[in-house]
């Protein structure tokens, strides 16, 4: 097939995917990524190809080449090539959409799940002005591969797939759980969020498990369908219009109504 239209594109990430973890890099080669994410930008394009049955038109945006990485690790390029592709049109064909509606959509339930769940930290990084869409974007967007090790992540992308790729959220407060008290005791919290800590699996499948537990079954409900099915960011008002658009969601919206007022006349006073 050669190279796709966003070949160019793709090359601008590839060479970067996972390049401080010298396991990864001894096994997969950018020539393999550049392979399988071109084939897959042919393939979707491609109205005569009916290997794929949720198949919608879907081109190369950022935060492929990590998603595809690790597939490739773990399997033969083809075999990466068609679990990567029924990963994207079957699990999570909203989050690959332009505008990334579902990684939105997991950034707004990442802030009410953690809202229900430990209210304390929550609005204890809301006081810091810190929401999901500050420090979890690269987390939500890459299903966790963003932070290492490649072989923790594995083990969590296992319990994923057994349990639905939902979980992912799950396992982002999990890791906030980790260093809650460093969290709460910290004047610079962001700081801390920047860089999330190594990934410990099994702790964080644990945490996970209890979580589950502890979320009521509408909120459970959203997570569960908000990879695939838009009517859940529909009804959470998201409606982006381009890839940033979470630099401009009013993220105020799940505060209560007397902290809406306060940043509302904090805003006023900051105008005039």
């Amino acid at each position: 097939m050669g190279p796709s239209s966003v070949d160019e594109k793709i090359r601008h990430d590839t060479f970067r995917t996972m390049s401080t973890d010298s396991d990864f890099v001894e096994h997969v080669s950018e020539d393999m990524l550049i392979r399988l994410l071109n084939a897959f930008v042919w393939t979707s394009n491609d109205s005569g190809i009916d290997f794929f049955q949720n198949r919608n038109v879907v081109s190369y945006v950022q935060g492929m080449n990590v998603l595809a990485a690790p597939f490739l690790m773990t399997m033969s390029e083809m075999e990466a090539f068609f679990s990567f592709s029924t990963f994207i049109y079957d699990w999570c064909p909203l989050y690959v959409l332009p505008t990334m509606k579902g990684v939105h959509c997991g950034l707004r339930l990442l802030d009410l799940c953690l809202s229900s769940l430990d209210p304390i930290l929550y609005g204890y990084l809301r006081g810091k002005n810190l929401s999901a869409s500050t420090y979890a974007f690269a987390s939500v967007m890459t299903f966790s591969a963003c932070t290492p090790p490649l072989s923790e992540l594995l083990q969590l992308w296992d319990y994923m797939f057994a349990y639905g790729i939902h979980l992912n959220i799950l396992f982002i407060i999990a890791q906030l759980a980790l260093i809650r008290a460093d969290l709460l005791n910290s004047p610079s919290p962001a700081n801390l969020l920047r860089v999330l800590p190594p990934l410990n699996a099994k702790e964080i499948m644990n945490l996970t498990v209890s979580l589950c537990r502890n979320l009521p079954l509408d909120l459970y409900d959203k997570l569960v369908r908000h990879a695939y099915d838009e009517s859940v960011a529909d009804d959470l008002g998201i409606k982006p219009t381009s890839a940033n658009w979470s630099e401009h969601q009013n993220d105020s919206e799940d505060l209560p109504a007397y902290m809406r007022d306060a940043m509302n006349v904090r805003s006023k006073f900051k105008r005039e």
